[in-house]
């Protein structure tokens, strides 16, 4: 965000409405969309002052930190930083998860996976959950407090994406009740204890091809973690690969839940109709109409 004469002045604060106003031009200008909106949020987030307080209040005057703040948040989201990383939280399934560089941005199509999971748990049991891939946690964490007679499991590849949802999970009164475990898909599970007990493994795995990662919006090309989102040449890399590593872990009826990508949904209806081992396949569109979210149950 470029100062102009009447904000960097080292005599006079700039009144509020005038910082407003500069912060809606520059993201504007950077082709933030709802810059309106956004400005406000980042000016919250730098002052503490909330969006009605910034209608009502106008003509209060900002100090220089509290202008330096501003221009400091502005100038990154206009570089098309995500807002989520700025001011640290993405709302999920009802709770703020802290975002940072090593996770995902936690999308609200994917809270139909958890609905999925949690409507299809077997009454009367203690289900074994394993989220792959946990990124933020919000998979494993919306679960553990939906659920809280589940025994839960959350693996990453990444340290510090498992370091984030440790501190997402103690936010939220749930660190105890998940198992943490750094590794590659199910390879970090404890073999053979593990194997045909689990209940369900659900999992949001990469699904952007290769050849899409260049047309991919800034916010997400330049700044969200490549090794959640881009799976291969094809897209459906990482489903194949979780198709063949749930089949041991699974109990007979356990389900394996997985979001995926727009167009996906025939590709990976083939890979399993030509695995005997699974049967009731099941495919659910979002509200959009998108096929988002394949369902399938492991031979009893």
């Amino acid at each position: 965000m470029t100062p102009r004469a009447d904000v960097d002045s080292s005599a006079d604060p700039c009144s509020l409405g005038s910082l407003i106003v500069q912060a809606q031009q520059e993201l504007d200008a950077a082709g933030v969309e709802a810059a309106d909106r956004e400005a406000r949020w980042l000016i919250e987030h730098a002052l503490g002052l909330t969006r009605s307080g910034q209608l009502i209040d106008r003509t209060r005057p900002v100090d220089q930190a509290g202008v330096a703040k501003v221009h400091t948040y502005v100038a990154r989201r206009a570089a098309r930083e995500p807002l989520q990383y700025i001011l640290g939280t993405q709302e999920f399934c009802g709770l703020d998860f802290e975002v940072n560089p090593a996770v995902l941005i936690p999308r609200p199509e994917t809270e139909l996976l958890v609905q999925e999971v949690i409507r299809r748990l077997p009454q009367g049991t203690q289900p074994i959950i394993i989220d792959v891939g946990t990124g933020s946690g919000c998979l494993a964490i919306t679960l553990a407090r939906a659920v809280p007679n589940a025994r839960v499991v959350a693996t990453d590849l990444s340290a510090q994406a498992l370091e984030t949802a440790k501190r997402n999970a103690r936010r939220h009164g749930v660190e105890s009740m998940i198992a943490w475990l750094e590794g590659d898909l199910l390879a970090p599970l404890p073999n053979p204890r593990a194997e045909g007990t689990v209940t369900t493994i659900m999992a949001n795995p990469p699904y952007i091809r290769e050849s899409e990662w260049n047309g991919l919006q800034p916010e997400v090309g330049r700044y969200e973690p490549r090794i959640a989102l881009v799976a291969g040449t094809r897209g459906t890399e990482v489903h194949e690969r979780l198709l063949d590593e749930a089949v041991p872990y699974l109990a007979p009826g356990g389900l394996l839940v997985m979001e995926i990508g727009q167009g996906q949904s025939d590709d990976i209806r083939g890979m399993i109709e030509r695995m005997s081992v699974y049967e009731r396949l099941e495919v659910v569109p979002d509200e959009a109409g998108i096929d988002r979210i394949v369902i399938v149950q492991r031979a009893r």
